[in-house]
């Protein structure tokens, strides 16, 4: 069976058959969540988001204009229910402590790690320093493959402050990860 393109799929969902919808939750989940994640650095509220941003999703498909990719509207509502969610934590003053989860995860792995791993947790470490708008473009540009355009619908920002801050946070990476290896290795 040939796989159906997203613009094929949304076609099939419109027309009645809903099962068609939990192909799209399963192609783009991952990165959804990634997305999430990078922005609210605790992983049971960026479930939570993209839940509910699939739920929104699915009620709007109606609405989805098929000139552009599905991934960038979904992206979109994934990034704006979780700068909302965001928001109406810091409204309720509930701070997690954003380095605890990572911290975890980084030593239960950090001794058996082969190198490729230890590149990747010392990589991850240095995403989590990263402003949340800042590991949020990184996830958007580099993990999800979006255009600089396709990155100005989903966040709103301007084309050219999107190119400035990716600069910006490649240089931070570098030298956080700079800074990490040298503690990692001494």
């Amino acid at each position: 069976m040939m796989q159906e393109n997203d613009k094929q799929l949304i076609s099939r969902i419109l027309d009645g058959d809903i099962r068609g919808y939990s192909v799209l939750v399963n192609r783009h989940k991952d990165l959804a969540f990634t997305l999430a994640y990078r922005l609210l650095n605790n992983r049971e509220d960026a479930e939570e988001v993209v839940q509910d941003a699939f739920v929104k999703a699915y009620r709007s498909l109606s609405g989805f204009r098929l000139d552009s990719r599905f991934s960038t509207w979904l992206f979109r509502i994934v990034y704006n229910t979780a700068i909302s969610k965001k928001r109406l934590k810091r409204r309720d003053f509930l701070y997690l402590d954003e380095t605890s989860t990572f911290k975890e995860t980084f030593d239960k792995y950090e001794h058996n790690a082969d190198e490729d791993e230890e590149r990747g947790l010392m990589l991850e470490k240095a995403m989590q320093k990263l402003p949340e708008d800042e590991r949020a473009l990184i996830t958007l540009y580099y993990l999800n493959d979006s255009s600089v355009g396709e990155i100005h619908t989903i966040t709103g920002l301007a084309k050219s402050n999107i190119k400035v801050k990716l600069f910006r946070a490649r240089k931070k990476l570098q030298e956080l990860v700079g800074l990490i290896s040298e503690k990692v290795y001494i």
